[in-house]
């Protein structure tokens, strides 16, 4: 696995690839690489020919208060953990390589509308156009037949999604599963912020919402007040709950009688915040 850091090398790079007509899977990250990412490589490993992952930590989709400076920077573990699961190149660029004409970019990507004004855009303004912008700059700079992201940042997901439609780019955006700890904890960089008490009730979040699917498997339709039950619970047991929603697999408002939905959640844990969401396909 070669590691490259200016734009010129790896689009040299890439351009040997496109010579064989070989495709090309891309899995943009943050960096801080655990099992979680690893199982994004290995499908992006299932679906391309050259498999590249960019670590960059985008300083344009965090907030004011939140934890730029202290996201941890592991760039000598990530490259080992890379080359252990099949990565082709590792494309860690500065700052100025990301923004070359100046940080903060001038032109900036937003995708409007109700997709997100809600959940995390509600709570983060901002971070999805810091999201989209770099997501549509590491696309214009490695050319991808296909992007794998996690489903785990589900907003984000389609966030993405639609942009790549509205912007008719074209490449194949592919979610991957959440992975998760033996006892339902969705795998995540910040985890690594909780204390011994916080992480023994992180996986709450988790169970908060598989007992809202429970309730809905069993005939129950009564979004807003299943999640009220729940939020109750968690605030008990000491999160502090941001949302927690029932949405359609777009995010919009469920219909009544809908077969595949979302159920989501953000609460901070401590000074940790934890978002989660799980998938519900009924049976007819």
């Amino acid at each position: 696995m070669r590691t490259l850091h200016r734009v010129a090398d790896l689009q040299a790079e890439l351009a040997e690839w496109r010579s064989r007509r070989e495709s090309i899977a891309l899995v943009p990250t943050m960096g801080n690489l655990h099992a979680g990412h690893l199982s994004l490589v290995r499908k992006a490993r299932e679906l391309g020919e050259c498999v590249v992952v960019s670590v960059f930590v985008n300083p344009l989709q965090f907030g004011p208060n939140e934890d730029f400076e202290r996201y941890p920077r592991t760039l000598q573990a990530d490259q080992e953990l890379l080359a252990g699961a099949g990565a082709d190149l590792l494309f860690a660029p500065a700052v100025a390589d990301v923004y070359p004409a100046g940080y903060p970019p001038a032109t900036t990507v937003r995708v409007g509308g109700a997709l997100t004004g809600i959940l995390d855009g509600h709570f983060r303004p901002g971070h999805f156009e810091g999201v989209a912008t770099v997501v549509n700059i590491l696309f214009n700079l490695v050319r991808p037949d296909v992007a794998v992201f996690g489903e785990k940042d589900w907003q984000q997901l389609q966030v993405i999604r639609r942009m790549a439609a509205d912007l008719g780019m074209p490449l194949r955006i592919v979610g991957a599963e959440t992975l998760r700890d033996a006892d339902g904890l969705a795998l995540s960089s910040r985890n690594q912020y909780l204390d011994a008490q916080e992480r023994a009730l992180a996986p709450r979040l988790q169970a908060a919402l598989r007992t809202i699917a429970a309730a809905i498997e069993g005939g129950r339709r009564d979004y807003e007040a299943l999640c009220a039950e729940q939020w109750a619970q968690l605030e008990a047991a000491g999160f502090k709950p941001q949302y927690l929603e029932v949405r359609a697999p777009d995010l919009a408002q469920p219909a009544p009688d809908a077969r595949s939905l979302v159920l989501l959640a953000a609460a901070y844990l401590g000074r940790t915040r934890l978002i989660d969401n799980l998938p519900l396909h009924l049976e007819n």
